[in-house]
């Protein structure tokens, strides 16, 4: 067993997001968002894979039928792994300047989303989208959207479902991170509340749930460190890393042990990536607790003669 934070694949991705473990093909999927395109990797053998896509990919989840649901630029989409990606639904039609950002399948089985004002330019490039315009979706299987929260966030990022019945949320532009009390039948959200007070390096991105019901979140934008937050959101540990923006975190192997930590290079300049190569890369650590397996979609298409379809 190693010690300490490990570089496991040099992915140089631009704004590495959104890593899922999936416990039936013992892969970890993600996105970079940017650089348009999804991974899988198995750690255990080596085995990677990757497609290239057509849009900004900001999100990606697993569904109960084997495949994936996206998070593109605007759409959600289905998608088999063999083909282009099948749009669902549009989210916010009425709202151009907004795109899609953090999404993950919840304890409901409905793909969760949230929004922002788009601060992309077409080419990847980033532009000023200073508003505070983005909030909380909930897309059902049937492709039926709700809006969960009113329209404050500036940069949606983490989305973890505690025991106790609470949503937590980042705003990463406000360097906060929130809690929401749920409806456990319903899945309605009530008033949030602060969950952790500002950490003083970087600003918090994704997160993940760990077995004992701590948060741990990547401190983006130069934080350079994992945070695990108890659930009352007091300080337990902080985890130096060896990249400066580490983006979003997901507990993988056969056991669940191993915690695993995408990271970008957005906007950094030619001589620091020169001199920290492995900015962008995917890392792992054992902290010593396991976590959570995933959600799944239930986006299965049932027949009421012969069952599943």
């Amino acid at each position: 067993m190693w010690r300490g934070v490990k570089e496991v694949f040099r992915a140089s991705d631009i704004v590495g997001e959104s890593l899922v473990w999936d416990d039936r093909r013992n892969t970890l999927v993600w996105v970079d968002i940017v650089g348009r395109r999804i991974h899988r990797l198995n750690p255990a053998t080596a085995e990677y894979e990757l497609w290239p896509m057509q849009d900004f990919v900001t999100s990606i989840g697993l569904c109960e039928d084997g495949g994936a649901i996206v998070g593109l630029r605007r759409q959600i989409a289905l998608w088999d792994y063999l083909s282009a990606p099948v749009s669902l639904v549009t989210v916010e039609p009425d709202r151009p300047m907004n795109r899609l950002n953090e999404g993950k399948v919840g304890p409901d089985g409905a793909f969760w989303v949230g929004t922002m004002v788009d601060n992309l330019h077409d080419d990847g490039r980033p532009k000023q989208g200073a508003d505070r315009g983005g909030a909380i979706f909930r897309i059902s299987s049937d492709g039926s959207v709700a809006q969960l929260t009113e329209a404050t966030f500036g940069l949606t990022n983490t989305l973890a479902w505690t025991k106790d019945n609470r949503l937590i949320v980042a705003d990463t532009a406000a360097n906060r991170i929130f809690s929401y009390p749920m409806n456990p039948a319903t899945f309605d959200l009530g008033r949030r509340s602060h969950f952790a007070a500002p950490f003083d390096r970087g600003l918090p991105d994704g997160s993940c749930l760990d077995s004992q019901g701590f948060l741990w979140n990547c401190r983006v934008a130069g934080g350079a460190c994992l945070v695990r937050f108890s659930p009352s959101g007091t300080i337990d540990r902080v985890v130096d890393l060896p990249c400066t923006w580490p983006t979003t975190c997901a507990f993988g192997g056969e056991d669940l042990s191993t915690l695993y930590v995408t990271s970008a290079r957005f906007t950094m300049s030619a001589e620091h990536l020169s001199d920290r190569p492995q900015e962008g890369s995917l890392f792992a650590l054992r902290p010593g607790v396991a976590g959570l397996r995933e959600h799944r979609f239930q986006n299965l298409v049932r027949d009421a003669d012969s069952g599943i379809l």
